[in-house]
């Protein structure tokens, strides 16, 4: 016997960034009509899609383009959200605390609102990708604030499993999403080449980004939702020719199959996903039964030095 059929209809936004707000977000708000007029009932966009990808570079006065968690960027967006009767995710720079930044996803949930926050756990810190100088990462759950980390959003479509970027190449966060009842694990990113990388190993990194991510889709039996940004951003400094964002966006269903995959252009993704498929999924590969839980504790640990 199968789960009963229980549908969503998913939008992904894929679009460039530029350093002009304004222009960033007319683009976003542009996208979420179209796809709302198509029935998007749930609507994602990319990392930091208010402006460009500016961590190319280390630049104090980048700090001025932050904004508080409930600022003009989330009040725009919580605005579409009540007017459009739809769910979408959202991405800020946030400002938290004077010397204390984030890389902050937002959740808007019709007219309900602003509805949950998820701060980027996991921060890089590579040539091209310098977010360790503006971002703090998010907080870890404690005795106080239990609700923190890898915590889901309920909404009225569904609980969300949301994480930014760089945390998708960690199981351990979707892992944990899952465990707390995520029916859906959702990644705005903004990630892109090196445009001197050969052919070869540019392929190979985009055929590993979306791997891994597919791989948490069947690791837990729930539907990926994946947005990247497109188009090329250049390096103010002359260390490097910039980055060439891949696109790339795609949702896929609990099994890793691909229901829906961009190219390297501006684009809407539309599709509906059957979040029931999850519950028949996980009874013939019950994995989460399965789980030594108690074998496992030195993951806590960094290494396991012998």
């Amino acid at each position: 016997m199968t789960a009963s059929r229980r549908t969503l209809k998913v939008g992904v936004v894929q679009q460039q960034g530029w350093p002009d707000k304004d222009t960033s977000l007319a683009a976003s708000e542009a996208a979420i009509r179209r796809l709302a007029a198509d029935g998007a009932e749930l609507v994602m966009l990319q990392e930091l899609h208010a402006s460009h990808y500016f961590c190319q570079t280390e630049d104090t006065e980048i700090f001025d383009l932050a904004e508080p968690l409930e600022g003009p960027t989330t009040q725009r967006l919580a605005g579409l959200a009540a007017e459009l009767g739809l769910v979408i995710v959202g991405s800020i720079f946030e400002r938290r605390a004077a010397g204390v930044f984030h890389n902050t996803a937002v959740v808007l949930d019709k007219a309900a609102g602003l509805v949950g926050t998820f701060r980027k756990m996991h921060i890089p810190d590579d040539p091209g990708f310098y977010e360790k100088f503006y971002f703090t990462p998010g907080d870890a759950p404690s005795a106080q604030s239990p609700r923190r980390g890898f915590e889901p959003i309920d909404t009225s479509v569904g609980r969300l499993g949301v994480q930014v970027c760089w945390d998708q190449w960690y199981p351990e966060g979707a892992r944990l999403m899952a465990l707390a009842g995520a029916e859906m694990l959702l990644y705005p990113t903004a990630i892109g080449w090196d445009p001197r990388d050969d052919e070869a190993e540019q392929t190979r990194q985009k055929d590993a980004w979306t791997l891994i991510q597919r791989s948490h889709g069947v690791a837990n039996g729930v539907p990926v939702i994946v947005a990247n940004r497109v188009g090329h951003e250049a390096d103010p400094t002359p260390a490097s020719e910039g980055i060439q964002f891949w696109g790339g966006s795609f949702i896929c269903g609990p099994q890793g199959e691909l229901l829906a995959h961009g190219g390297t252009e501006p684009e809407e993704l539309l599709v509906e996903v059957d979040l029931a498929r999850g519950e028949d999924v996980r009874r013939i590969w019950p994995y989460l039964r399965d789980r030594r839980i108690d074998a496992y504790g030195d993951l806590t640990e960094r290494y396991r030095d012998r």
